[in-house]
């Protein structure tokens, strides 16, 4: 845990084991935590050039540990200090980059990432740096990083992000998915579920999106494609968003577990397209439910965009294949 404060494993040990006890030496302190003389010299040379532990005077070739909140405290000190600094310097670069995005050409907008460790690297970069929002296509074939190994995803979801994610219906096949996709919903994230996805896609932010240029994970060493705000992302935006409105919702059952919503309609929404479908005006359907015609009109416009269709018949027959009476 004292990692993030610049301790190796070896000193931490040797810090916490310190701590209680008013001395030690370092054969017994290495006796202690099995690690070799050597070994945990050095990482007491480490501790004191750090402030962490003091020769003792009282008793000769024996250590002592200095106490928490001064020693460690001043180093958390320091790392708020560096961060800031970063965070300045982050500033700095952020509109340096913004300046040169400005004059880039049509081409630029385009980077290709080669080979499948690069890309990795940018995947896990891109869910890294995420302030508000991740999107992703996922396709069966397992590319770039497997569920189970993405602690990225974990970390960005610990730290607020949203994650909206929509998966290939034929993935559910794998021994052992069900439950990691139950883990993740249980974690906050939102997926969905389709038939078969044209590509496979991770956004950040809405802002820079990673597409693979091989379809399929055995050929995925070849590359992909990192895009950078333009008309290209636009489209890949508004191809998720399409897709995500026509997938259906993996919902937390009671048992911990997931279940398939079958895109169901609440009560109104059902008694609505029930009535509409019998053929009643939307003003005649509004007198029956105690409705304004406002409020009817809206609904069924709203099921409507649910249903990606454009024309009231067309809504019927979408309404009919997937069994929303």
């Amino acid at each position: 845990m004292l990692d993030v404060l610049g301790l190796e494993a070896i000193e931490e040990s040797a810090y916490r084991r310190l701590i209680t006890l008013p001395s030690e030496s370092v054969e017994e302190l290495a006796a202690a935590l099995r690690v070799e003389t050597s070994d945990l010299a050095a990482a007491l040379d480490g501790l004191e050039e750090k402030g962490l532990v003091a020769r003792s005077t009282a008793t000769p070739g024996h250590f002592v540990a200095s106490p928490p909140a001064l020693a460690l405290g001043s180093l958390i000190v320091q790392r708020q200090e560096d961060i800031r600094r970063a965070q300045l310097e982050l500033g700095r670069l952020a509109e340096q980059y913004r300046g040169v995005m400005a004059e880039r050409s049509d081409t630029d907008v385009i980077e290709v990432v080669r080979g499948a460790q690069a890309v990795a690297q940018r995947f896990g970069q891109m869910q890294r740096g995420a302030s508000g929002e991740v999107l992703a296509l996922v396709k069966a074939s397992v590319a770039v990083v497997s569920a189970d190994e993405n602690v990225d995803e974990d970390a960005a979801l610990a730290r607020g992000v949203t994650y909206r994610v929509v998966l290939e219906r034929a993935a559910f096949a794998k021994p052992g998915f069900v439950d990691l996709v139950a883990e993740s919903v249980k974690a906050g994230e939102q997926i969905r579920v389709t038939g078969d996805l044209p590509l496979r896609l991770i956004v950040a932010d809405r802002s820079l999106a990673l597409l693979p240029l091989a379809p399929t994970a055995a050929d995925s060493a070849g590359g992909a494609l990192l895009v950078h705000p333009s008309g290209l992302l636009d489209a890949l935006l508004h191809l998720f968003d399409l897709i995500w409105a026509g997938a259906n919702e993996v919902l937390p059952s009671e048992n911990g577990t997931t279940e398939l919503s079958a895109d169901r309609l609440d009560d109104l929404d059902t008694r609505i397209l029930t009535l509409l479908l019998a053929g009643l005006t939307d003003q005649a359907i509004g007198g029956q439910l105690g409705l304004s015609l406002r409020t009817v009109q809206r609904r069924v416009s709203h099921l409507m965009d649910r249903a990606q269709v454009v024309t009231r018949f067309q809504l019927g027959h979408e309404a009919a294949r997937r069994g929303w009476l």
